[in-house]
């Protein structure tokens, strides 16, 4: 897997997310917003453990029996009419969707929100090569008009508000920028995007659930247009990582119970669509092809190491990223790939390489907010633990580009540290000799420069901490 020419500078998104005030100002809102709808679904602490238990076994289990229930999905799907690809990589995912759409002439597509396709940049492939990618999910359709990613898996374009996308809409739809409320401002996407359904040659969107024991397809959404694009154009595609995979129907409903409690504080979501194949004799509506492509993209070497394979349970539900002290204060874009927040932080790093993102697994104070929240309840703080130490090569090495952060330096650094205060003896003559090296450094020194820019130059304790502790009364003799 080939990496990007430099890794991705996360201090500079962080310092950019913090100093924009209507950033910040709209995360809080939004965030305070969706914590509040999500405890109110999951009032009963015996349901939600309960609950949540059954969700983790679920994704376990399927993720135990994985390689066999792939092989199942693609007969069963099969069997219902449903075209199945294999790709390992995006490269590879990108060509197979090409070559559908050229073979049959399309040169207009509409898309689905998808996660997957994200990963891909589908959008800027299809671009490249005359095909135009069109996104009709109304957070999707927003950022893909601002040129941007999206900031959040669930609700991609909720870092901006409703001036904003007013304003938005009026420089690329020609629409009024004034007197602009969420109803209306709908109502302008959709009466763009209704056309594009009808004349699209496919339409593509993401799996949440593909179903082995029936080849079934699950995907929800609530504003329609998932349903439009999987019924309306000739042909639909459906692009979706080897691990969503679940093994029955009957685990679609705990799962479900949990996804959408979990992102939107809704009970269920207003559409669930089963996809079992494209359509047949007498059916009304649906497309003539069902493509489903498969996509490993780093997800088998992730799966193969039983603690890293814990982060492939996740439901894109999107709670870690709506509790995280972090997250909510640096925005999405700050993580520089297409999952931010908790769950980025451990799956970004394992799917494109800890060279590449190499801040990703530090930036969190493990304060296991996520944890809490997870409905499969991934040990996110656990795997950063994990990720930190594979980037400095105290690992196993199952992670890619792990030791990619390994510094000698450091390393002697903390092993003199960890000598110094594990001995008495030696953190008192530690203690005294940096006390008298710091009284004698003149503030202009370089080792100071940094810190008396901003404050006056610090004196070091006059005695050892554990003298101070035992006048306090706090420390024994």
């Amino acid at each position: 897997m080939s990496h990007s020419s430099a890794p991705h500078d996360f201090r500079a998104g962080i310092d950019a997310g913090l100093h924009d005030t209507t950033l910040r100002a709209n995360f809080r809102r939004a965030m305070d917003g969706l914590m509040t709808k999500r405890a109110r679904q999951f009032e009963d602490p015996q349901e939600w453990t309960r609950l949540r238990a059954l969700g983790q076994e679920i994704r376990q289990r399927a993720l135990s029996k994985l390689p066999d229930l792939l092989e199942r999905l693609e007969e069963n799907c099969t069997r219902n009419g449903i075209r199945v690809h294999w790709a390992e990589d995006v490269a590879q995912a990108n060509a197979i969707i090409l070559e559908i759409l050229q073979q049959r002439g399309i040169t207009t597509v509409v898309k689905g929100k998808s996660m997957v396709s994200e990963e891909m940049h589908l959008n800027a492939f299809l671009g490249g090569h005359g095909i135009r990618a069109l996104e009709a999910d109304l957070g999707e359709y927003i950022i893909q008009l601002a040129g941007q990613m999206p900031c959040h898996i669930v609700m991609p374009a909720i870092h901006l508000n409703k001036t904003q996308i007013a304003d938005l809409f009026a420089d690329k739809l020609g629409t009024s920028p004034d007197g602009q409320d969420a109803e209306a401002l709908t109502a302008i996407a959709r009466e763009k995007l209704r056309e594009e359904f009808r004349t699209a040659g496919a339409g593509i969107s993401g799996v949440n659930f593909p179903v082995a024991e029936t080849g079934t397809l699950c995907l929800i959404e609530n504003e329609g247009n998932g349903r439009m694009v999987t019924t309306v154009p000739p042909v639909h595609i459906a692009v979706t990582g080897i691990e969503k995979v679940v093994e029955n129907l009957e685990d679609v409903t705990p799962l479900l119970r949990l996804l959408t409690r979990s992102a939107t504080g809704q009970p269920i979501t207003t559409y669930v669509n089963m996809i079992s194949g494209p359509r047949r004799g007498a059916d009304q509506d649906g497309p003539q092809e069902v493509h489903l492509v498969l996509i490993d993209f780093g997800r088998s070497r992730v799966y193969a190491d039983p603690e890293t394979r814990q982060t492939l349970q996740c439901i894109r539900c999107a709670a870690c990223m709506n509790h995280c002290p972090v997250y909510v204060r640096v925005g999405g874009h700050a993580y520089g790939g297409v999952y931010p927040g908790p769950i980025g932080k451990i799956l970004t790093p394992q799917l494109n390489g800890l060279a590449d993102y190499p801040d990703h697994p530090s930036a969190s104070s493990l304060c296991n907010a996520c944890v809490e929240v997870c409905p499969v309840k991934i040990p996110i703080a656990q795997m950063l633990v994990r990720l930190r130490n594979e980037k400095a090569g105290q690992g196993t090495g199952a992670v890619q580009d792990a030791g990619s952060g390994a510094s000698r330096v450091e390393d002697a650094a903390w092993k003199a540290w960890a000598a110094t205060y594990s001995t008495p003896l030696a953190y008192r003559v530690a203690s005294a000799a940096l006390t008298a090296a710091g009284n004698a450094l003149p503030a202009s020194a370089p080792l100071l420069k940094a810190w008396t820019s901003v404050r006056k130059k610090p004196r070091f304790a006059a005695q050892s901490l554990h003298r101070t502790l035992k006048e306090m009364g706090v420390a024994d003799e």
